[in-house]
């Protein structure tokens, strides 16, 4: 069977899963070559600590770099840092102190990640890793800790959408505007939970450091994963990586595997099959920012300059956009001249052999002679960490990946996210504008869904000892779409130790307070599409196992969500016709604003077949197979885990 390049990769990992070719909707376990994980380490030991295990399986997969909150020197983060770099010593782990540079870039530069490896990260940004071929995805910090344990987590493939690069960017036009451009045009869920696979001749024509921009932002379009090909471009990069890696006494791949990467790089079967394609001419891109506050809004600099929207703080940070080439954009603009009055820009390299190299370069000079305010390599104010925070009532511009209201400091403040280039001219200008004139041009719109609609193949899946081979139960339909954790477990119970009694008498009162009265045990929740979108607290999954729910069945649901829910032992099965199969029959319930639907019908779900009746008519979802049998028959991942380390349950 052919396969998409994401399905190949994960081939290439798996440690379990189906006896046939990978293809998406499948839930395997996987087995990365690599795990960053960050200031949260922490957090991750502690999990590693609490499911008993005391060496890590396979000490070369985990990568500790300290970046987030590194302009915190107080003592109790001092001290979390030191116990973090004794665990890496005591374990034998790659550990990166803080001031080396922000994770993401780290793991790409010191040649963690290369074509065709898996390589994952307890953050959201690990989609970065694409840029060079790899398949980079997030985990949680359950799945780390799981990964420290056993080498392995478990991961589902999700659907592909090829996006075709044609054309090349004009001047003043960069990889940043390409990304913003994306999220502007299709932020209807085109790509919600997918991997995107870029292509077309258009890719020859980006640089590194431009597909790493695009890569990484690929997050905040709503992806999982976002891949380029293998070309002389990311060859060229390897290339020079190993030769100062070499220079340094460290070898992560041999001149016989650049070789077999050019000979042979990954890539996908010609005829594998793509839930959707974008068409996009980068001719037709030119400077845009996104925001206030959410990247699915977008203004060409065009237009917006017409506005002079002051700002008082700007930023050129972030694993996204301070590589050189993005210092030494932003240093073009503004050598000779002076940042406005009134305003704080805040630059931050990506690493410090980042920071040396626009020392070198001139760049970095330049940019503090323009009145720029330095700062050390790593996160800082793109997370809201350290000092530069937006203030109530203040307006920033930056080159980071998000600008959700508050995360950059006051949710009185606005932020808007644009390249480099455009940063630096605001900065100087004291309003939202470009360093040249635009013309404001945006690419047509390109979007053919390929299987909508279509269901996957009938296919029958082994039931391992204590998983039900079916369940049936009172249909209970939820029929919003993004219904959020807070919805499902509002914020004032989270950081309360409640019991499972008293979970379940509040589980979906910011949705529907009449939830409890019509709900029973036993019932089938059937919600719309991305259920479980918001925060990543686990208990929007375990309160509605303790009010008796057995499973949810969702048109799509935040990864996220379905990872805590699994990680809990808690069924989630995907199953868009059934969705819109009971829209159609409810829909004049749904006008009326139900928002619990309880028609009395019985939904029965057969597990052996992945098919659910509901009057007579069968629906089909991807069968379950053995990794999620397993997590949901042991009670959850660290249940699991410890069974296989011998350890039992707690």
């Amino acid at each position: 069977m052919a396969q998409t390049v994401v399905e190949k990769i994960a081939q290439e990992h798996l440690a379990e899963g189906p006896d046939r070719p990978l293809r998406a909707g499948d839930v395997v376990s996987l087995r990365p070559r690599h795990v960053m994980t960050h200031d949260n380490t922490a957090a991750v030991m502690k999990k590693f600590k609490a499911i008993g295990a005391s060496k890590i399986h396979d000490s070369t997969q985990p990568v500790f770099t300290l970046d987030h909150d590194i302009q915190n020197t107080s003592d109790a983060n001092l001290t979390k840092y030191r116990e973090i770099e004794a665990f890496a010593g005591e374990q034998g782990v790659d550990f990166y102190p803080a001031g080396t540079g922000i994770g993401h870039q780290i793991m790409v530069a010191q040649g963690y990640v290369v074509p065709g490896s898996l390589v994952v990260a307890s953050d959201s940004h690990s989609n970065m890793y694409g840029a060079l071929g790899a398949l980079g995805t997030p985990v949680v910090r359950t799945d780390a800790a799981a990964i420290w344990c056993s080498g392995e987590f478990w991961w589902q493939i999700p659907r592909t959408v090829h996006v075709a690069l044609n054309g090349k960017l004009r001047d003043g036009a960069s990889g940043k505007d390409v990304i913003v451009t994306l999220c502007g045009l299709y932020n209807q869920g085109e790509v919600l939970n997918a991997a995107v696979e870029f292509g077309g001749p258009g890719v020859a024509g980006l640089s590194m450091d431009e597909r790493m921009a695009i890569a990484n932002m690929t997050t905040e379009w709503g992806a999982l994963v976002g891949w380029f090909p293998v070309d002389d471009v990311t060859l060229g990069y390897l290339r020079k990586r190993k030769e100062l890696l070499a220079a340094a006494g460290v070898e992560r791949f041999r001149d016989d595997d650049l070789a077999a990467w050019a000979s042979a790089p990954p890539r996908p079967d010609p005829d594998a099959v793509y839930a959707a394609r974008i068409e996009l001419d980068l001719g037709d891109v030119s400077p845009h920012v996104s925001g206030p506050d959410t990247v699915q809004v977008m203004r060409s600099v065009a237009d917006i300059e017409r506005d002079k929207v002051a700002i008082q703080k700007a930023y050129l940070i972030s694993c996204v956009n301070s590589r050189l080439e993005d210092l030494e954009a932003a240093a073009a603009v503004v050598r000779g001249k002076q940042v406005a009055e009134g305003v704080e820009f805040y630059v931050a390299a990506a690493s410090s052999e980042v920071q040396k190299d626009a020392e070198a370069s001139g760049a970095w000079g330049a940019l503090l002679e323009a009145g720029a305010h330095p700062l050390p390599p790593g996160c800082g104010p793109c997370i809201g960490l350290g000092v530069g925070l937006l203030e109530p009532g203040e307006v920033g511009i930056s080159a980071t990946n998000r600008n959700f209201k508050g995360r950059m400091g006051s949710r009185e403040a606005q932020a808007y996210l644009a390249s480099p280039e455009v940063v630096a001219a605001s900065a100087v200008a004291g309003h939202i504008t470009g360093p040249r004139p635009s013309d404001g041009r945006l690419p047509a719109k390109g979007f053919e869904p390929l299987t909508a609609g279509v269901e996957p193949e009938p296919e029958t899946v082994a039931i391992q000892p204590g998983f039900p081979e079916a369940i049936a139960g009172r249909l209970v339909l939820l029929p919003q779409d993004n219904l959020n954790t807070d919805g499902i477990y509002g914020k004032d119970y989270t950081y309360k130790d409640l019991s499972r009694e008293e979970m379940a008498q509040v589980v979906m009162e910011n949705y529907d307070p009449a939830f409890r009265s019509k709900v029973q045990p036993g019932d089938v929740l059937v919600g719309g599409y991305n259920f479980g979108t918001g925060s990543s607290r686990e208990q929007a999954a375990t309160a509605l196992q303790a009010a008796g729910i057995p499973l949810v069945i969702a048109g799509s649901f935040s990864q996220t969500y379905l990872r805590n829910a699994f990680n809990n032992g808690f069924v989630c099965i995907e199953c868009p016709n059934l969705v819109e199969r009971l829209r159609g029959h409810h829909a004049d319930a749904i006008a009326a604003g139900d928002l619990t639907i309880v028609p009395g019908d019985l939904l029965e779900i057969d597990f052996s077949s992945g098919s659910v009746l509901l009057r007579g008519e069968q629906f089909r979802f991807a069968p379950l197979g053995s990794v999620p049998q397993s997590l949901v028959v042991a009670g959850g991942i660290e249940n699991l885990v410890r069974e296989r380390l011998g350890l039992g349950n707690r």
